[in-house]
């Protein structure tokens, strides 16, 4: 049953405000955060309260707490982009706040007031809103995440969390930009099964994309493209983001079978490319069918997808001892469109057609 909340957001502004950045071109991602931060509590009995705006400061927490021993935390990633006008918009974050509710289900942890939540970032951006960069390519990534607080050591649904939300002006994800990127297809270790919290934005999933990513940087590549947990043999995310493959002439992207994050990026570039005219399929691929796509010609792109990269093309693909190049390690049209098309909506440079972007008064 999803909470509902009628408390007022108390705000503390902050009396020895940051230094900002003074070379936007270097912000980088996730190195510099903003003079205030929003939070909120829950307590078994009385739900979500105390909803507050205080300057960013450290959390103070038990050793005990179980967020550090049991992992119940999940969060969330979206933008605020300043437009040519000097206004700031939001993209599409009703449902990066129902998606959150997803996560929250899964990992037993009390579901939020998805409209609260938004009113929150809007309230929160507001009061940071000199913090959002205006250098071509930048935004202010916003963080929403919750995470158990309780001084327990057991494993058991929390009865005490913190909701929080916290704003860092950020560049481009991959220092490359839009370059394609080399990926290598991981065989020995899994990121997720059906059944499992695959489709949710857990911190935990993160962890355990670890490995294989450490293991695609000591052959020489920068993400891992995974494979599903049982059979090994279909396709489902690249790193931390969605990925799609234009095979001669078809789009497809792999389905979302339970183990797969249903991104907001990847939900935006199918209704663009179905909006252009594209053939798009949501369907299990099999990296076997990869292979015999590239052997005859007929890989003809792929690229990721995600709030912090965008579109993150890709260049190269190993699997095994096959290197398999794609586009002749260059971005591809439809790549290419999607996110000129993209990006131009969320800084406000092309007409939103799809009603995606809302505005921050």
């Amino acid at each position: 049953m999803k909470e509902v909340f009628t408390v007022e957001i108390k705000i503390t502004k902050t009396t020895n405000p940051k230094q900002k950045p003074a070379d936007e071109s270097k912000l980088g991602f996730g190195q510099y955060y903003t003079d205030h931060m929003f939070i909120m509590n829950y307590d078994a009995g009385q739900g979500w309260h105390d909803a507050r705006i205080v300057p960013y400061a450290p959390f103070q927490i038990d050793p005990a707490s179980m967020v550090l021993h049991y992992a119940q935390e999940i969060f969330e990633g979206l933008k605020a982009y300043r437009t040519a006008d000097g206004s700031i918009q939001l993209f599409r974050p009703e449902k990066n706040m129902a998606r959150m509710n997803v996560s929250c289900d899964r990992l037993c942890i009390p579901k939020i007031d998805e409209e609260f939540a938004i009113e929150a970032i809007k309230t929160l951006v507001k009061i940071d809103e000199d913090w959002v960069p205006t250098a071509d390519g930048t935004s202010l990534y916003i963080r929403p995440y919750i995470f158990a607080n309780d001084v327990h050591i057991g494993v058991h649904p929390a009865e005490h969390l913190i909701f929080a939300i916290i704003l860092s002006p950020v560049g481009a994800y991959y220092p490359q930009g839009l370059a394609p990127v080399p990926i290598y297809v991981e065989q020995k270790y899994v990121r997720a099964v059906v059944g499992g919290t695959g489709f949710t934005k857990a911190g935990a999933n993160y962890a355990i994309s670890l490995k294989g990513q450490e293991e695609a940087a000591e052959q020489g590549y920068i993400q891992t493209l995974w494979l599903d947990g049982v059979e090994r043999k279909y396709i489902e995310e690249v790193g931390s983001m969605n990925v799609f493959f234009k095979i001669d002439g078809e789009v497809i992207t792999p389905a979302l079978v339970g183990s797969i994050l249903g991104g907001i990026t990847r939900m935006s570039i199918i209704e663009l490319l179905k909006a252009k005219g594209y053939k798009v399929s949501e369907r299990r691929l099999s990296i076997d069918e990869l292979v015999d796509a590239f052997k005859s010609g007929k890989l003809e792109e792929a690229w990721g997808t995600g709030t912090a990269a965008v579109i993150s093309p890709i260049g190269e693909l190993k699997y095994g001892d096959l290197v398999m190049p794609v586009n002749n390690g260059e971005i591809g049209p439809v790549s290419q469109m999607c996110y000129d098309t993209l990006t131009g909506i969320q800084w406000g440079k092309i007409k939103d057609e799809f009603g995606w972007t809302v505005k921050i008064d």
